[in-house]
């Protein structure tokens, strides 16, 4: 790293490497393509990448709120849950995958300052959405299921609260870089933006920043989510030792129990990426790292606007059934939610 660059922090960018210059503001994102930070292999193999994600996101979350639309058996209080997850992921999808399958077409952020802030207020707002509509959906099965609070009633008003609830945690979450409290800067292979996670000891406070993040919108909901899938499993398993004879109880209990490692999982993959390597660079400043390692958090959080639905709404019979319908395709389908119908079943002798 040459001369006094350590001195030098544009307000917009911050490329968080050693550069063969003094000046970075000639290497700027926003002017000229990045290409000293990788072959344009690369850079067009993320576009073609980033392609994939915006098609294939934006059809089958698409699908999903017009399915829900047109179908009222669908509209449940746990289906309003997924259709918040839906319209998550469309934003994501249509704005942040869109906008980085353009700019690694061009290997720099084409669109600028503004359109790096527009791009990573968007991905963030999106991406906390989901994560709470993921916690939003553990707790509401916890609480139909496990009935820790004795003959409470979920119904669809409370679903849309809690929708409602889960855009005012992202808000919360997304408004501060645009207000001075850390900012939206490229990161990675600099053709997508997210908070900065690589600056210190400035104005925009970064760390405070980064902590709150990993605290507020990564433990709270993970932690959440873990005790009310612990809670439900353990209420499953007795329920399920309690009518050891029954095929059907013992079957319920296996699937409702893959399907909540596929939830926690899904889950992991998408966001502890992202949580470890924030945390990572936050307390071990100064140390190298490679740029294209650390495009693979964004990535995998983009990429789960696309395996999310296939989680929690693919695998789901009565909405997969109805998007059959709907797209012309034969139908045959049990017309029963195949998690929400198997925690029914292996419930029923669970405590009240």
């Amino acid at each position: 790293m040459r001369g006094n660059r350590a001195a030098e922090l544009p307000d917009d960018f911050w490329i968080p490497i050693p550069l063969d210059t003094n000046n970075i503001t000639a290497l700027s994102p926003f002017l000229v393509p990045q290409d000293h930070l990788g072959s344009a292999g690369i850079f067009y193999a993320m576009s073609a990448f980033m392609l994939f994600l915006f098609v294939a996101g934006t059809f089958i979350n698409t699908v999903t709120i017009a399915c829900t639309a047109q179908n009222k058996k669908l509209r449940s209080h746990l289906n309003y849950i997924l259709v918040n997850l839906a319209v998550a992921n469309l934003l994501v999808s249509t704005v942040g995958s869109f906008t980085c399958f353009y700019c690694f077409g061009f290997r720099y952020m084409i669109l600028g300052p503004l359109g790096c802030k527009i791009e990573g207020f968007t991905a963030t707002l999106g991406g906390m959405v989901s994560l709470w509509s993921l916690a939003v959906v553990a707790f509401e099965r916890w609480l139909v299921v496990c009935k820790p609070i004795g003959n409470f009633a979920f119904k669809s008003h409370h679903a849309i609260a809690c929708c409602a609830l889960t855009w005012v945690f992202a808000l919360i979450a997304a408004v501060p870089p645009l207000v001075g409290w850390s900012r939206y800067i490229p990161e990675g292979m600099q053709c997508s933006c997210g908070p900065d996670w690589y600056t210190t000891d400035n104005k925009f406070n970064n760390e405070s920043y980064v902590m709150f993040l990993f605290c507020f919108c990564f433990a709270v909901p993970f932690t959440t989510i873990v005790f009310c899938y612990s809670q439900l499993l353990i209420m499953l398993k007795a329920a399920a030792k309690a009518q050891a004879e029954s095929a059907s109880t013992q079957k319920a209990e296996r699937e409702v129990t893959r399907m909540v490692v596929v939830m926690v999982l899904g889950f992991l993959v998408c966001w502890m990426p992202y949580a470890s390597f924030a945390l990572w660079v936050v307390n071990n400043r100064g140390q190298p790292f490679d740029l294209r390692l650390a495009t693979i958090p964004s990535c995998l959080s983009k990429a789960s606007t696309v395996y999310n639905p296939c989680i929690y709404i693919l695998l789901n019979k009565q909405f997969r059934s109805c998007i059959k319908t709907m797209l012309g395709m034969s139908g045959g389908d049990d017309d029963e939610s195949s998690t929400s119908q198997s925690v029914t079943e292996v419930s029923k002798v669970g405590p009240a």
